[in-house]
């Protein structure tokens, strides 16, 4: 899974909800090492040891196009936080913590906040961290991402309409090391940190520029922040001067870049005035790309140049063994160099349908529509043939794995499980015309009982475009699985295949005779993160950034609300059945993120972090 869409995550009234919610979210574990050693064999041709590098492969065809840390939804991706970002500029909040799916309080730039005035009032404490250029990180920096998220919030993916920052009815930096929130009504503590703080990245007055040489004030006066808003748009999509732009030397995390090319090869050397508890002692680390899962796994089996890496699943020796959990690995056919340990993360994966396409847009609103495409997805034999085993369904907002309270009967034993004949009875019982392997046409338009719905008309098909992300082989056989199932049921996929970044950078929310595209599929869903805890309103809430079809409910818009506020899982399951249900997106199998190769003398890659973040300044010979 690459896209956070992301690149994305308990309550009660707000004081008892924290000791319930840490014990829900301590189960939350992903123990990606698990069974796959501790690298702890040496090898004489382990490929950096010599030079004291790390050489990571990206994954195929999908390259880090975005460096600022306040990403459109086109750039709002794993990739670019992930693989880019966050190894320069420190999030706030880090989340995971030896492999569980937590807030880590050693790598935060703050510590936890503390909660007042009957919870409305928030306070925030920055621990001693400076950034490269010797000034100290600071509330001020804060204020600069929180003016900025207020001033340009619809072009921020991970805005939510009436949250954060519109729930703070004020903010203030009393002293240099202090923060204070003030919200519109008291909410869950834990959901406002994981979910709403979670969010920051302090940004460095350096960044506070209308132009080259002209200071702008955004850091202190929000009316300032439109005109640094366009000039740093306008230096993060200069991708060839990443490496050598003034702004983007200024780091706070353990890295800098020595060299970036848009094609994806980029270096990284330590930030030597690091602040953070864990040093790196790599001299260099480096990502390169690959425009497929084969070409990488030629170099992989070489043995000589990347040490940490993938193994794509059509070149397993055998299956992940169906006896174990998704974290075991299964037998690995290159162990004489590389230790084989799957990386789960804590997300889902689906594809959106748009919900606005003047033409098709009519038809996806349809929830007898939607059932019966979901019910042609066979996520079991996906997961066997194309997967090998390595992953997990998902069949609603909540992850099935790892298990967790949070997770419902309804997800458990799946509202919509594989059934041709029950995607054409769906059909049939609403007005369309079912032939096998031809579209279904609408014999029956209008609104009563059995009719197509509103908006389709006579004879309109059951015919669509579906962008897919080329490149990784178990993409491409789901999506023939896809294809062959639907088209039995009157459903006709066209299938397109594309490069990840175009994907992400259609299937965004739109309106209007413009917005054409019906389908996209960028292969990994979402991780929850900066909404770490899985309350869905990155996602499914009516207006929200990331809500890529443009899915509206507003049953389920006070679900969601709900969530906020209130802590345990009644609440929780009460939104994740009434979603899994009502399918708002397409859902599909969440395959292992990445069979991760681990060179055999390499130390701390593993185990490895279930929001996608990478901590390679961990990592040694």
């Amino acid at each position: 899974m690459n896209y956070l869409r992301t690149r994305g995550g308990n309550r009660k009234r707000i004081f008892p909800v924290v000791g319930s919610v840490a014990v829900i979210l301590l189960a939350l574990t992903a123990c990606s090492g698990t069974g796959s050693g501790n690298n702890t064999a040496a090898s004489a041709n382990a490929p950096g040891k010599a030079t004291n590098t790390a050489t990571f492969a990206e994954p195929p065809n999908t390259v880090p196009n975005w460096i600022w840390p306040f990403a459109p939804i086109a750039d709002f991706s794993v990739s670019n936080i992930s693989d880019l970002q966050y190894l320069m500029f420190r999030p706030l909040y880090w989340f995971g913590d030896q492999g569980k799916a937590q807030v880590n309080d050693s790598l935060s730039l703050a510590a936890e906040p503390v909660y007042s005035n009957g919870g409305k009032t928030v306070t925030i404490k920055l621990k001693p961290y400076n950034w490269s250029n010797g000034t100290p990180v600071s509330s001020t920096d804060v204020m600069f991402w929180y003016n900025m998220a207020k001033a340009e919030k619809t072009n921020y993916a991970a805005y939510v309409p009436g949250q954060f920052p519109d729930n703070v009815v004020s903010a203030s930096a009393p002293d240099a090391q202090t923060v204070v929130f003030n919200t519109d009504k008291a909410y869950s503590e834990q959901w406002f940190l994981y979910n709403q703080l979670g969010q920051i990245t302090p940004m460095p007055a350096a960044w506070d520029m209308t132009a080259a040489n002209t200071k702008g004030d955004c850091a202190t006066n929000q009316s300032g922040c439109a005109a640094v808003y366009k000039y740093l748009i306008s230096q993060s999509k200069d991708l060839p001067t990443y490496a050598t732009n003034p702004l983007w030397q200024v780091v706070d995390g353990p890295w800098t870049l020595k060299s970036f090319s848009s094609d994806g090869h980029i270096t990284f050397v330590p930030n030597t005035k690091y602040s953070g508890p864990v040093k790196a002692s790599l001299k260099e680390f480096k990502e390169v790309p690959f425009t497929t899962d084969d070409a990488e796994f030629n170099v992989l089996r070489g043995g000589s140049t990347l040490d940490v890496g993938y193994l794509p699943t059509q070149d397993l020796s055998a299956p992940r063994p169906e006896n174990t959990t998704p974290d075991q690995p299964g037998p690995n056919p290159l162990s004489k160099n590389y230790t084989l340990a799957p990386w789960n993360l804590y997300g889902i994966n689906y594809f959106p349908i748009n919900y606005n396409n003047p033409t098709v847009g009519p038809i996806f609103k349809q929830l007898y529509f939607r059932q019966a495409f979901q019910s042609v997805v066979d996520q079991p034999a996906i997961l066997k043939s194309a997967a090998k085993n390595y992953g997990f369904q998902t069949t609603g907002p909540v992850p099935l794995f790892p298990d967790s309270p949070l997770i419902s009967q309804v997800e458990k034993n799946n509202p919509y499980p594989f059934n041709i004949d029950a995607a054409k009875k769906d059909l049939t019982d609403n007005g369309w015309t079912v032939t096998a392997g031809s579209a279904a046409t609408c014999s029956k338009p209008g609104t009563a009982a059995g009719d197509c719905g509103a908006g389709i008309t006579a004879g309109q098909k059951l015919e669509f475009t579906l962008q897919y992300a080329s490149g990784q082989q178990t993409i491409t056989t789901a999506m023939e699985s896809l294809k062959s199932n639907a088209g039995q049921a009157g459903i006709v996929l066209n299938l397109v295949p594309a490069p990840f970044n175009t994907v992400t950078g259609t299937a965004v929310p739109c309106s209007g005779k413009t917005c054409t595209w019906q389908m996209g599929n960028w292969g990994g869903g979402w991780v929850y993160a900066p909404d770490y805890y899985p309350t869905g309103e990155t996602l499914f809430q009516t207006g929200a950034g990331s809500n890529s079809g443009s899915y509206s409910n507003p049953a389920m818009d006070k679900l969601i609300a709900d969530s906020t506020t209130q802590s345990g899982t009644a609440v929780m399951q009460a939104y994740e059945d009434a979603l899994a249900k009502d399918v708002p997106v397409i859902w599909q199998p969440n395959y292992t993120y990445s069979l991760t190769m681990v060179a055999n003398a390499l130390q701390g890659a593993t185990p490895q972090n279930p929001y996608a973040n990478i901590n390679p300044e961990a990592w040694h010979y």
